[in-house]
């Protein structure tokens, strides 16, 4: 559990994504244990008649033919060959089976994840002596996973003595009966105290996964500050988003200015507001505005018009109208048509048209 009490809010996709990368995840170590040796548990019990076949086998020829055969190095080297293909087809299932119950158990409670940084060692805590004897006495964590160890003995020594109980009624006949029904007995004794066990350790499992997830989520908490950061990097400082929307508009206004002398007419308001249009039926089939801008900008852009001798016209409802309804770049809307249509009809660049 994380000590600082600062820290009250949910971690981040970004926090949680970079824990995940330094290799830190919500992992219960009981549910890998547990289920690794139920996989165990489960492989010998339905490989059982197959290690019968196998065992019965190696025991026959060593009892017939091996007591008879010559050994010389040929022959020894045969039989090494054998034995180490008997020994792979033995334990190969077996071993593959506990060992893909274990992946699958890794993946499912951390999914896809490869990370180098948990190899890395860490000097800092190694030299630390005296955080090193804190964290093996005082840690909770230490306190927790011993009262796990403690509790899953318990259970595996409880269930031997129950199982036991229960079979001493049994024990007496087992004196006349044969090593075959003797050694079969004992399998499904040893299978029946396995799975008393492992009933308990399972619920130990289960509730170390709940407990470690949770704790994982608490050591990522973060403080409100630390949230109000990291979206501020994320969506960028806002004094350099405001320097570059500065630029952006910098770049705007000099390219709108540079298309000023294109113009056929600025309409003004006639001070706030002022919009140069131009047009050209072969490029647009309306008006379009070049430029548009209210108070200093508008000074500019009337100072622009004079000093390239575009016509300037005052007409306020038209310029707030222009103004609010269309981007530079963009034509006039249809209900603007005959409004400004009376003013170019007017400029001697139209007369004729």
């Amino acid at each position: 559990m994380q000590d600082d009490p600062s820290k009250t809010e949910k971690a981040t996709p970004k926090r949680v994504k970079k824990s995940r990368g330094e290799g830190s995840v919500a992992k219960s170590q009981e549910m890998g244990k547990t289920m690794t040796l139920l996989a165990g548990v489960l492989g010998l019990r339905y490989l059982m008649e197959f290690y019968y076949e196998q065992f019965y086998e190696i025991f026959h020829w060593f009892l017939t033919k091996g007591l008879f055969s010559e050994l010389n190095p040929n022959s020894v080297y045969t039989l090494f060959i054998w034995c180490s293909q008997k020994l792979a087809i033995i334990l190969l299932p077996l071993f593959l089976f506990i060992a893909f119950v274990a992946y699958l158990t890794v993946r499912l409670q951390v999914g896809s994840l490869w990370s180098t940084k948990v190899f890395e060692p860490k000097f800092a805590k190694m030299f630390n002596i005296f955080a090193g004897i804190k964290k093996l006495f005082l840690d909770v964590q230490t306190l927790i996973r011993l009262a796990k160890s403690l509790l899953q003995a318990v259970v595996v020594g409880i269930a031997p003595y129950i199982v036991i109980q229960q079979e001493m009624p049994n024990f007496l006949p087992l004196f006349h009966s044969d090593a075959h029904r003797l050694a079969t007995y004992m399998l499904e004794v040893g299978y029946k105290m396995a799975t008393y066990a492992m009933l308990p350790m399972m619920v130990i499992a289960i509730i170390d996964l709940v407990y470690t997830r949770w704790d994982y989520q608490e050591n990522l908490k973060m403080t409100k500050d630390e949230v109000k950061d990291e979206r501020k990097q994320a969506e960028g400082d806002p004094q350099v988003k405001m320097q570059m929307k500065q630029k952006m508009m910098a770049l705007v206004q000099k390219q709108m200015m540079s298309d000023i002398p294109n113009a056929d007419v600025v309409i003004t308001n006639p001070t706030h507001y002022a919009i140069a249009l131009k047009y050209d039926a072969l490029q647009a089939p309306a008006p379009m505005i070049l430029a548009k801008g209210m108070n200093l900008v508008a000074e500019k852009i009337k100072e622009v018009a004079r000093e390239n001798n575009i016509p300037i016209r005052e007409n306020k409802p038209l310029a707030q109208a222009l103004y609010k309804q269309v981007e530079i770049g963009d034509v006039i809307p249809e209900e603007l048509y005959q409004a400004v249509a009376a003013i170019l009809a007017k400029l001697n660049s139209f007369k004729r048209r």
